[in-house]
């Protein structure tokens, strides 16, 4: 029997002030519009428990987050323009993407996920644009969040260039922070006007990784793009599940 609906799970984030894990409603409702199930995982960094969680899983998206990935993480000291550091995400965010690593298990990174996939496979970031990066564009865009307000190159032959019909595409922007160093058997595919990189693709046959720095969960419903992405997602995802419940039946 085909998997008609992939389970994704989607890390939630974290509010300090008032202790409570959310996550904004646009993921899960890209991933259902695409054909996928939406879970939502919380923040709880327990091997064992991340180990059954993701058993069952299709795919994990990992969304934005309102902090940043500890510079410590990746061998850096802190500068003063560093955001807040959440360990708990941190850390939650890379036991599950160790757990899919070994399971192969097909990944999507938005934004802050695009940060700790990148860092979770040994690369770097710069922990500020604005004071790291000179002529750099403005990267926090603001109100209204889903409005594109500024362009993008993408590699040809690249699936961002596949799904896109072409080389350039016009994006939102919601971050201060952006990658320095590519991770292992990462791809850049897709960079701004001022050189840095805003998505990433899997180098290895018979795995799916996909990061990208903008966020496709605002405005989906109206950029071809962003709907293409979520679906190439939940069909990598659908295809892994089907595999895994042929391999599980013998």
């Amino acid at each position: 029997m085909s998997v008609r609906r992939p389970l994704i799970g989607i890390t939630m984030r974290q509010e300090l002030e008032t202790e409570r894990f959310y996550l904004a409603r646009f993921y899960s409702e890209a991933v259902e519009a695409a054909g996928g199930a939406p879970l939502h995982v919380p923040l709880i960094p327990v091997r064992e428990f991340i180990d059954s969680l993701v058993g069952r899983l299709g795919g994990i998206l990992l969304p934005g987050s309102a902090s940043d990935v500890d510079p410590q993480l990746y061998g850096r000291e802190p500068r003063q323009s560093l955001g807040s550091v959440h360990p708990l995400r941190d850390r939650t965010d890379l036991m599950l993407l160790e757990a899919c690593e070994e399971r192969r298990i097909p990944m999507l990174g938005v934004c802050y996920g695009m940060q700790i996939l990148n860092v979770s496979r040994g690369g770097t970031l710069i922990q500020d644009i604005a004071t790291e990066v000179p002529g750099a564009l403005k990267h926090e865009q603001g109100a209204p969040r889903e409005r594109p307000s500024h362009s993008l190159e993408l590699r040809a032959e690249s699936l961002l260039a596949r799904l896109r019909g072409g080389e350039s595409v016009l994006v939102n922007s919601h971050h201060h922070q952006a990658l320095e160093v590519l991770g292992r058997d990462l791809q850049a595919t897709a960079w701004s006007a001022d050189g840095l990189v805003e998505a990433f693709e899997e180098t290895r046959q018979g795995r799916w990784a996909v990061g990208v720095q903008w966020h496709p969960e605002l405005g989906w419903e109206g950029d071809a793009l962003s709907r293409g992405l979520f679906e190439a997602f939940v069909g990598a995802a659908r295809a892994f599940a089907s595999d895994a419940s042929d391999n599980a039946r013998g």
